[in-house]
């Protein structure tokens, strides 16, 4: 008699064999660079991480605070960034972390957060910028944003305008922009800002974002040229983070079920951020896009359009000139 289907998926043999291949995977999703082994010390350096209190950001700055330096977690909630906080000091045993908050959608609370950095630091030695949402419902700010657009990639430009004499003048400094694969799904229309033109299906919108993100990277280090600050952009891997949040419980289900053998950890995802940032082989390096496992590859077509790069910069500069 031919096998059914429902007897092959209770066999024994292929429950055990299905485990054993998820746990094969499961091993390979690290990468050959490990931050563990990476002795680099960043003491007497101030770092500055957005979206520290969960996720990559978390494992980002806890990074940091191991490596001795100043930290200081940009977070938009504080109950859940004096969580972090907390775990941060305990598990590095680095007591000079601290919590600043700012919503990097709204460009009058990174102006505010950016007015205390400037007053509180005298140096900025690392910005990371990690702060982001995918999935986000359509929406207009109070700046006349798309949702989405502010909060990816207007609150972070401006952020790291209003920072970036401090950063310059504490050279050496990095720049890393966390951006994403998915910006070789993305499309430049200038209209997006504003939430016209979009489609919200899935991560449609995110898509464009994180092409953006790229785009104004690449132009910041052709900017930066000269002054010993690196300005670069990376795709953190497909990570069980937060970041989904915003999608139905049907969607996150499935993206945790496949995820738990495919994707990686919010502690791996961390590592091509921390190695842009800290690792002796970035040193010098600028405006390049990294993937998932610290390698140097090529970003989307689209996003090494030099012009396009110079349009996406300036039209952000119109933006925000007027604040």
């Amino acid at each position: 008699m031919p096998l059914e289907l429902s007897d092959i998926l209770c066999s024994p043999v292929w429950i055990i064999s299905t485990v054993v291949l998820g746990l094969v995977v499961r091993s390979q999703r690290r990468g050959s660079w490990n931050p563990r082994a990476c002795k680099v010390e960043l003491k007497g350096k101030t770092a500055i991480v957005t979206g520290a209190n969960t996720g990559i950001g978390k494992f980002i700055a806890l990074d940091f605070a191991r490596r001795g330096a100043r930290v200081i977690l940009a977070c938009r909630s504080e109950a859940r960034g004096s969580d972090a906080l907390r775990e941060i000091r305990e598990l590095s045993g680095n007591a000079d972390v601290h919590l600043r908050l700012v919503d990097v959608s709204s460009l009058e609370s990174v102006q505010e957060f950016s007015a205390a950095i400037l007053q509180e630091e005298k140096e900025i030695h690392i910005l990371v910028n990690n702060a982001g949402a995918s999935g986000l419902p359509k929406g207009i700010t109070a700046d006349g944003l798309e949702v989405s657009f502010a909060t990816n990639h207007v609150g972070p430009f401006l952020l790291t305008n209003l920072l970036l004499d401090r950063i310059k003048s504490s050279a050496p400094a990095r720049i890393v922009n966390v951006s994403s694969v998915n910006h070789w799904r993305g499309k430049v229309d200038f209209s997006h800002f504003h939430g016209k033109n979009l489609v919200y299906r899935m991560d449609e919108v995110y898509n464009h974002t994180k092409l953006h993100n790229v785009l104004w990277t690449n132009e910041l280090a052709r900017r930066l040229k000269g002054t010993d600050v690196t300005a670069n952009s990376l795709h953190p891997g497909v990570v069980m983070t937060e970041v989904m949040r915003h999608y139905s419980w049907v969607v996150r289900f499935l993206f945790n079920l496949v995820g738990f053998f495919f994707f990686k950890t919010s502690e791996e995802g961390a590592t091509s951020t921390i190695y842009c940032a800290v690792a002796e082989e970035t040193e010098g390096i600028s405006g390049k896009y990294f993937d998932s496992d610290c390698s140097l590859v090529l970003p989307a077509p689209t996003a090494r359009d030099p012009a396009l790069s110079l349009k996406s910069f300036e039209f952000c500069e119109r933006l925000t000139s007027k604040l």
